[in-house]
């Protein structure tokens, strides 16, 4: 497609010379705001698609994929459920819960808001959203009716240890003639947690079943069975299978989408009007290459009707135009990807020596959820975006080249 001749040329005016300098720098602004759009918009895609990915992870890890309710105000009979739900297909953990909303009370007083949960010792083993994240202690030791595993948010706001004391404070106590008593009660911290989201390790804590029982006051019984199954985004398919094998049952069922769906059609929203935002960084450095064309083509106008004269088609004019606004296109698309690239694989690096340098936390997890930003590089959208722009950036090389190739010898040789 291109012959000799148009690549020679075409080589020739990317390299400045003296009195070309200004082209060049132009040209140079060009390639570089192609490299910063590419790059910024792969950066901001895989951060934007891995904060969805770690919030779906850590929320599903403490939710579950399906809940499984009771009809009335407790489930009778849960480890009878969960077994059965264990063996439907798709299912790879189903586990009874009782959950309940507390105070904690600290040493010295201070009260904080947070939720129980109480599960069996081999089904928290199960749940890696807390099992893989265990920072202090064992869930060895996970069993008893006096011991509790909290997060490390909560154990820092309250300064506790491994053996520490922390009081549990339920409103929903013993009624006596002069009205409901609080249930209190104290538990060993048996094991330390942090899964990187302040929501959880500031305000969870999780308690063997039968102490959890015996708190609630709801022996035999539990809150839900919360289920895990293999492809969460088939969850509400699952669901369905799970609601038709307990149709004989008051018991309700719900995937994550039912309960969530709003939460992450906003995220996923707000990506895709992100990409849009971005995108248009991309033709901004694409109009940038055509006003680079235009000028190389107005200041090489002598050597278009030069070349017209000795023999060159229009054709291979506006060949040769085609190649220097590819040329800068390409380079920039190439440069903007490593760049993307490389800044999401280093971006933990990268925030922790800003943090350094400023001596202030860039994320702080009360405001913003995570205390860091996780990427997921997606190869898919990222070719994506790279066949964005290139196609961009070429389509803006058409209009300058055809003019070139529609430059009169005659006249231009007049004029000069």
């Amino acid at each position: 497609m291109f012959g000799p001749f148009e690549r020679a040329v075409a080589g020739r005016y990317l390299r400045a010379r003296r009195g070309e300098r200004f082209v060049s720098i132009i040209a140079g602004f060009s390639l570089l705001g192609t490299a910063l759009g590419v790059g910024t918009l792969i950066v901001v895609m895989s951060v934007m698609g891995g904060v969805q990915t770690d919030l779906l992870s850590r929320i599903l890890g403490f939710d579950g994929h399906v809940n499984i309710y009771p009809g009335g105000s407790a489930l009778t009979q849960p480890g009878v459920t969960a077994a059965q739900v264990r063996t439907l297909p798709g299912v790879t953990f189903a586990a009874a819960v009782i959950d309940g909303q507390v105070l904690f009370q600290g040493s010295r007083g201070e009260l904080a808001p947070g939720l129980v949960l109480g599960i069996g010792q081999e089904d928290i083993r199960n749940l890696h959203a807390v099992s893989d994240h265990i920072i202090a202690g064992s869930l060895d030791d996970f069993k008893g009716e006096d011991v509790v595993a909290i997060g490390l948010g909560l154990a820092t706001k309250f300064r506790l240890q491994l053996g520490g004391e922390l009081t549990m404070v339920s409103p929903e106590g013993a009624a006596t003639a002069f009205g409901t008593i609080p249930r209190v009660r104290a538990y060993r911290v048996a094991a330390i947690f942090q899964v990187g989201a302040f929501q959880y390790d500031s305000a969870y804590a999780f308690l063997p079943l039968p102490a959890a029982q015996i708190y609630f006051q709801k022996p035999d019984q539990a809150s839900r069975i919360e289920v895990m199954v293999a492809d969460p985004e088939r969850a509400m398919d699952t669901g369905r299978t799970i609601a038709s094998a307990l149709a004989n049952t008051p018991l309700r069922v719900q995937s994550w989408q039912q309960r969530d769906n709003s939460y992450f059609a906003a995220v996923k929203i707000q990506r895709n009007v992100l990409f849009l935002i971005l995108l248009l960084i991309i033709l901004v450095a694409a109009f940038n290459v055509i006003s680079t064309m235009i000028m190389l083509v107005k200041d090489k106008t002598r050597d278009i009707a030069v070349l017209r004269t000795i023999g060159a088609g229009r054709g291979a004019v506006m060949r040769v135009f085609v190649m220097v606004g590819a040329a800068i296109g390409v380079l920039g698309t190439l440069l903007g990807t490593v760049l993307g690239v490389l800044f999401c694989w280093n971006i933990e690096k990268i925030q922790g020596w800003v943090e350094f340098v400023t001596g202030s936390q860039v994320f702080s997890p009360e405001v913003y959820f995570l205390s860091h930003l996780p990427a997921r590089l997606d190869p898919n959208e990222v070719i994506q975006i790279v066949v964005i722009a290139l196609v961009l950036t070429l389509l803006a090389t058409l209009y300058p080249s055809w003019r070139a190739a529609r430059t009169d010898p005659v006249e231009a040789l007049r004029h000069e």
